[in-house]
C-alpha cells in the first residue's frame, strides 16, 4: 500500500478516527485475517457469514496492527483500540484499495491488468504474471482472490516499486464487475470466454455475456482490450468499448480476421496433443515470426489461455523470446487446476476439481482420453474419471450432466465413478449410451467413492478428478495421489 496518514485514509473512507494520532503514517500491509497481521498493518474487521471480525480486533492489535477499520470501536479494559470507524468495513476496504492504486498511478508507472471469463481466469492470471515478472515487479493474487474482498486485498499489496498489478475478477451477478472496476480501474482488460458457467445464477448465456462485458466497459481511452476472437459473445464486446480503446485479439483456431477485417492477433497453428497431455503449437505474435511451443500446461484448452497471457505480455512490452520461454516452462501455479501427480503407488492423478462447468469438463475428459491412448513413446493406459456435480447451472443442470455422461462413453473412458446426487444424470446417461453397463458406477458419497477407488485402482491407471469446488473431490484426489491437503 502507498503511505498515507491516518487522517488521509479517514477522509477518503468517510470514517472517524479513535485512539490514533491523525498524522500517524501507515504504509504496511492490509488484511482481513487477524492471524496474518504483521507490525504496522491495517486490520479490516469485516462481518462475515460465520464470524465477526471485530471479535478478533484485540488479537490483531497484539500481532502489531497499527489501525483497525471496523463498524464499531473495539476496546480493551475501557480503552479504545486505534480504530477508523466506518459504516461498512467491506466497502471501506475497496475504497482504501482505490485510494492506494490511484495514488500509485499518479506517482509511478503502474499498469493494472484485469482478467475475467467463464473459465481459465486463474491460469491466465498466473501465466501473465509469470511473464510480466520478467519485465518488472509484479503483484498478483494467490488462488482465486477475485471478489469484493480478494481484489482490494491484492491491489493493496502494490507499492511504489510495483510495475504491474494483475487481478482476477469474477462475477456472480450483473453489476459485480462494474463495482470491482470502479475500485481498481484496469489499463488492460482480458475477456477469455462466455460459457455456461453460472448460467443458473445469471439466467442465460446472454446475461452472462452482459455481466462479463462490464470489465471492458471500464477501460478508459488509451486502454487495451484483449479479446478472444474465437468466442462470438466476446467478439460482440467491441460494441461497448469507449472510443480510443485499442483491441488485441487472440485465437486458438488460427483466426486472423475479425468482423470482416484484419486485426492484431496472437494465434496458434498446428495444435497437437499427445499422450503427455501437453499441447504443442506454433505461436504467432504481432510482427513476429512463428515460434514453436511445447506448452508446460496440460490440456488443449490451455492453448487459448496461453495465447491470452501472451497477448497481455505483448501489450505490456515483454519481449517475444521471454514470452515463448515462459510458455515452455511455466506449469500450473494454483492448486487443483489440471494438477498432475504420479503417486508412489504407480497411479497418475489428474486433479482438476476446483472449478467445473460443461466446457471445462469436456476439455478435462478429452485430455484424459488423449493421455490414455498412448503414442509411439508411451503405451496405452486405463483411464478412470471421477466426476462430481457441476454447480450453479440452474435449469440446464440435468441436461448438462447427461451430456457429460454420453461423452465419457464416446471417449472410451475405461471407468467412470459418478459421485453425489447432483451428478447422477452423468451415470444415467453413460448407462444409456453404453451397451455393456459396467463401465460406470454411481455412489452417493465421497466415502463410498474412496472405497471404490481403493478397491479398483491399480498401477498404471490415470485417474481424473473433476467437479465444482464445493463437491469436495479435490481432497479425495489428494488422498489418492498421496499429497498433503491444503485449502
Amino acid at each position: 500500500m502507498k503511505a498515507f496518514s491516518a487522517q488521509d485514509i479517514a477522509a477518503a473512507l468517510s470514517g472517524e478516527l479513535h485512539g490514533i494520532e491523525p498524522d500517524r503514517i501507515l504504509s504496511a500491509g492490509v488484511t482481513t485475517d487477524s492471524r496474518e497481521v504483521g507490525p504496522g498493518d491495517i486490520y479490516v474487521a469485516r462481518r462475515g457469514e460465520h464470524a465477526d471480525g471485530l471479535d478478533f480486533a484485540p488479537a490483531a492489535l497484539e500481532q502489531g496492527a497499527a489501525l483497525i477499520i471496523a463498524e464499531a470501536v473495539p476496546s480493551v479494559d475501557g480503552t479504545h483500540l486505534p480504530t477508523l470507524l466506518v459504516s461498512d468495513a467491506t466497502e471501506a476496504l475497496g475504497r482504501l484499495a482505490s485510494l492506494s492504486v490511484e495514488a500509485l498511478r499518479a506517482s509511478g508507472d503502474l499498469t493494472v491488468v484485469a482478467i475475467t471469463g467463464s473459465a481459465g481466469k486463474t491460469t491466465v492470471k498466473d501465466l501473465a504474471a509469470d511473464m510480466l515478472s520478467a519485465a518488472g515487479e509484479t503483484v498478483w493474487p494467490p488462488n482465486s482472490y477475485n471478489n469484493e474482498v480478494g481484489v482490494p486485498l491484492t491491489a493493496l499489496r502494490a507499492v511504489e516499486s510495483t510495475r504491474f498489478l494483475v487481478l482476477e475478477m469474477g462475477a456472480r451477478s450483473i453489476g459485480n464487475l462494474a463495482y470491482l472496476t470502479s475500485l481498481v480501474r484496469p489499463d488492460v482488460a482480458v475477456e477469455l470466454m462466455v460459457g455456461t458457467a453460472h448460467s443458473g445464477v445469471f439466467g442465460s448465456i446472454e446475461n452472462t455475456a452482459r455481466a462479463k462485458s462490464e470489465l471492458v466497459q471500464a477501460l478508459a481511452p488509451g486502454g487495451t482490450a484483449v479479446l478472444n476472437a474465437d468466442d462470438p459473445y466476446v467478439r460482440e464486446m467491441t460494441q461497448v468499448l469507449a472510443d480510443g480503446v485499442e483491441v488485441v485479439w487472440f485465437s486458438a483456431s488460427g483466426r486472423t480476421e475479425v468482423a470482416g477485417g484484419p486485426a492484431p492477433v496472437v494465434s496458434a497453428a498446428d495444435v497437437k496433443v499427445g499422450a503427455s497431455g501437453r499441447p504443442s503449437f506454433d505461436l504467432t505474435l504481432p510482427g513476429a515470426e512463428p515460434a514453436h511451443v511445447d506448452l508446460a500446461l496440460l490440456g488443449e484448452h490451455h492453448v487459448s489461455n496461453a495465447l491470452a497471457a501472451a497477448a497481455v505480455a505483448h501489450v505490456c512490452g515483454v519481449g517475444d523470446k521471454s514470452i515463448v520461454t515462459t510458455l515452455r516452462t511455466s506449469s500450473a501455479a494454483s492448486r487443483w487446476r489440471m494438477e498432475l501427480v504420479d503417486s508412489v503407488s504407480g497411479i497418475t492423478v489428474l486433479n482438476d476439481a476446483y472449478n467445473a462447468n460443461p466446457d471445462s469438463m469436456r476439455q478435462a475428459l478429452k485430455t484424459l482420453a488423449a493421455m490414455g491412448r498412448g503414442d509411439e513413446e508411451n503405451p496405452p493406459r486405463r483411464t478412470v474419471a471421477v466426476i462430481g456435480e457441476m454447480l450453479e447451472l440452474g435449469d440446464e443442470s440435468r441436461q448438462a450432466h447427461a451430456d457429460i455422461g454420453e461423452l465419457v462413453v464416446r471417449l472410451n473412458i475405461g471407468r467412470t465413478v459418478v459421485v453425489g446426487e447432483g451428478a447422477r444424470p452423468v451415470f444415467q446417461a453413460a448407462e444409456l449410451e453404453g451397451s455393456w453397463g459396467s463401465e460406470a458406477v454411481f455412489v452417493p458419497t465421497l466415502s463410498e467413492a474412496r472405497e471404490v477407488l481403493r478397491a479398483e485402482l491399480r498401477p498404471g491407471d490415470i485417474v481424473l478428478f473433476k467437479s465444482s469446488r464445493d463437491s469436495g473431490l479435490r481432497f479425495l484426489g489428494d488422498e489418492i495421489a498421496g499429497v498433503s491437503q491444503s485449502a
